[in-house]
């Protein structure tokens, strides 16, 4: 099976796009909605709960756990690849993050080249980050992008409100002006100067993309993650397929940390409409 990891809810939008494009792998989904929301916790507690949550998935047959979370993969993800799993007893797994293939859409350069490449280094585009505060104060997308065009201009805007509203299921009016509330807080950092691409750096921003197409000029590249993950994923299975070799195929489990899995079932339907039934994890 391939594991997916959340801290929330916002991660059932890229699992939805994975399911679309591999309807004959397995895939197993663990929220930690116990602790969830992680954008206000330490870093050390971040990397600890995204751990435990990695380990609960290994033990239950993943080989590979995506995590499809954003203040995950920005404070975790690093630590655990370089430093918990080639020390642990899970040799032979592995975690990936969804950063790596957004900057990947982004600077159209390959993860493992990072360091400016023709014609790349000369690139001068807008590049602008949508986000919530945690994911913006971690600095992961201005830092990975420049290493690979460093002439690039990157310019974060933290949408703090927009993914509360989206789970609340705000009206589209509310959401819309907190879309704009976003755009404008970015061209005011531009002097008006929109953005080549748009990154939408939170998995809930999905749910809105149609407002941020509304107001962004359609020159504007929008990298909205699932899709973006997906075809990141289809290239690396592609390149790694032992790590889905003897998946059965096309099954889905849905766990939750929580005490009440029939709330975060009711819940996850504004992110999946027909999403399956959620169980308590036994980890």
């Amino acid at each position: 099976m391939i594991g997916v990891f959340d801290s929330g809810l916002g991660g059932l939008t890229v699992l939805r796009a994975l399911v679309d494009r591999f309807p004959d792998k397995s895939f197993l989904y663990l929220g930690d909605h116990a602790n969830v929301p992680y954008g206000n916790r330490p870093s050390d507690e971040v990397i600890d709960l995204t751990r435990a949550s990695t380990e609960a998935l290994f033990s239950q047959g993943c080989k590979l756990v995506l995590l499809g979370c954003n203040t995950a993969t920005a404070v975790a993800a690093r630590h655990l690849q370089q430093n918990w799993l080639p020390q642990s007893k899970w040799r032979g797994h592995n975690v990936l993050g969804i950063v790596a293939p957004t900057v990947e859409a982004a600077t159209q350069t390959p993860w493992a080249v990072s360091t400016p490449q023709y014609p790349q280094k000369y690139n001068t585009d807008v590049v602008g980050v949508f986000g919530t505060t945690r994911t913006i104060a971690s600095g992961v997308y201005p830092e990975e992008i420049r290493k690979r065009c460093p002439r690039v201009t990157v310019v974060q805007q933290v949408c703090a409100a927009l993914a509360g509203a989206i789970e609340q299921e705000a009206p589209e009016a509310e959401l819309e002006r907190l879309v704009v509330e976003g755009v404008e807080g970015l061209l005011a950092q531009t002097n008006g100067l929109p953005p080549h691409r748009a990154i939408l750096g939170c998995t809930h921003f999905p749910l809105v993309e149609h407002l941020f197409r509304r107001h962004l000029p359609p020159f504007t590249r929008i990298l909205s993650q699932p899709e973006v993950v997906a075809d990141s994923l289809e290239d690396y299975l592609a390149r790694h397929a032992h790590y889905t070799a003897g998946d059965a195929g096309g099954s889905l489990t849905l766990l939750t940390t929580a005490a009440n899995p029939a709330d975060i079932s009711a819940r996850a339907r504004v992110f999946w409409p027909e999403v399956a039934p959620f169980a308590l994890s036994a980890a």
